[in-house]
């Protein structure tokens, strides 16, 4: 009997190294169908995950209840399991190169556990060559096996899309590759038992990191295009959203849009890329390019916003800016390399007193990460100007209405009792003063009735 027939009857166990945004869902799918130890060197993490709680709010806390993962800080536990998942984070250092810290210390912690006839796959994002000339080494070093003849590697580069109800592990298909044929073989096998899309199996396992690493580029540079639309289309007064709706009325006009691009993946795999070719002898143009606009986004927002409170006859110094959204994306609590720091950090420099409002940010990782703490929406009142960085749901419930009240000194009313004051006084909103400045990142509100009911409006 070979090592899926195995696991598939339940002889042996499948254990999944790093339980975050992208090991957790991937724990709990397995679990449905093999027996999985779900491990995290974060004890508190662990703690949460025992107790039904889900702080990446990717599966929520009904299915981590239900879950028959069996969540553990105790790497000894590993040597109960023969297939292995890697998925810890790969961010980059300040520099900019790659910090491959978190895989080196998953590789050691697997190393001094695994066991022979052992199967690991990682699927950390990379630049090709790390799972082979750098994780390899590392495995064989603390297990005093030998790769090839005790144990096999593999490469299968996560898909999942935080935030995304839609994109998910089983409804993505699955890139998969081995050492050789046998381990290709059986971790495709393997993944088909959670992946409703089926897999891809690669040429090998460079092939698979290149490819995965390109994935997010590619997003990267179009985005830094749609960015670069954006600059230059505000210094001619025209709507960059507008421009974009009337070009994606062709077939295959690609559907980007301008914004801050944060988080643990488009953000920072393009350096891994350009890394890699630096060490190769070729300093990347394109890539590296994109990577600065959308870098740059950041500075050219503040900046923005502080040329459009001089408009509106506001003192900067001392001024009050509410920031809606703070997470690197949508629907999501992940804060991790968030750019709307950047917008922030910016705006102090200029003695702005900053206040932020977030219902899905991950409060602890938010201070723990950049020291900035939560506002309740409640009580922003009095601003000088009102960003919204992020189209969280909740974000997209709120009227002009109620954004124009955060520049009064009442507390924040909400539009259904707005419209009755409306309703029985004379008090009309789109005749007050043209001072608030709104603006719009993502394009949340619509730009006519942001400019009927006085608001000094800008969006990328």
């Amino acid at each position: 009997m070979n090592l899926y027939e195995k696991i598939v009857n339940k002889e042996e166990k499948i254990s999944i190294v790093g339980l975050g945004y992208v090991g957790m869902p991937i724990a709990v799918a397995f679990a449905k169908k093999v027996e999985v130890i779900g491990f995290d060197v974060s004890k508190p993490k662990i703690e949460l995950y025992k107790n039904g709680i889900d702080p990446t709010k990717e599966v929520g806390n009904e299915v981590i209840k239900n879950t028959t993962v069996d969540f553990s800080s105790d790497e000894a536990r590993l040597r109960e399991a023969k297939f292995h998942i890697v998925a810890v984070p790969t961010p980059v250092k300040d520099d900019h190169t790659p910090d491959l810290t978190p895989i080196e210390s998953a590789s050691r912690t697997l190393g001094r556990n695994l066991t022979k006839g052992s199967i690991v796959v990682f699927e950390s994002t990379v630049y090709p060559g790390v799972t082979e000339d750098i994780c390899v080494p590392i495995l064989e070093r603390e297990s005093g096996l030998k790769c090839g003849l005790d144990f096999k590697v593999g490469y299968s580069p996560e898909r999942i899309n935080p935030g995304d109800k839609i994109h998910r592990l089983e409804t993505i298909i699955k890139v998969v590759a081995g050492q050789d044929e046998e381990t290709l073989d059986t971790a495709a096998k393997v993944y088909e038992l959670v992946v409703d899309a089926g897999v891809y199996k690669a040429a090998s396992i460079k092939v698979a990191e290149a490819a995965k690493v390109i994935e997010n580029s590619q997003r990267d540079i179009n985005i830094a295009f749609m960015n670069e639309l954006s600059i230059i289309f505000n210094k001619m007064g025209i709507d960059t959203k507008s421009v974009l709706e009337a070009a994606g009325t062709k077939w295959n006009f690609l559907n980007f849009s301008p914004g801050l691009v944060g988080g643990h993946c488009i953000g920072v795999d393009p350096y891994y890329l350009t890394y890699k070719a630096e060490q190769m002898g070729y300093h990347s143009q394109i890539i590296l390019s994109g990577r600065k606009i959308n870098d740059d986004m950041g500075k050219y927002v503040a900046e923005s916003t502080v040329k459009k409170m001089i408009k509106a006859n506001k003192q900067i110094n001392g001024a009050k800016v509410a920031i809606f959204g703070v997470t690197f994306k949508e629907n999501c609590p992940d804060v991790r390399n968030t750019k709307v720091v950047d917008v922030i950090k910016e705006l102090e420099e200029y003695g702005i007193d900053v206040k932020v409002v977030d219902p899905s940010a991950d409060k602890e990782d938010l201070w723990n990460e950049y020291r900035i703490k939560l506002s309740e929406i409640e009580d922003i009142k009095d601003m000088d100007a009102v960003i919204f960085a992020v189209p969280h749901d909740e974000f997209k419930a709120i009227q002009l209405e109620d954004v124009k009240m955060m520049f009064e000194s009442n507390r924040y009313i909400n539009s259904e009792y707005m419209n009755e004051v409306a309703a029985t006084s004379d008090f009309v909103i789109g005749k007050s003063r043209k001072d608030c400045v709104l603006m719009d990142l993502k394009g949340i509100f619509n730009r006519k009735d942001a400019d009927d009911k006085g608001f000094v409006y800008w969006r990328l």
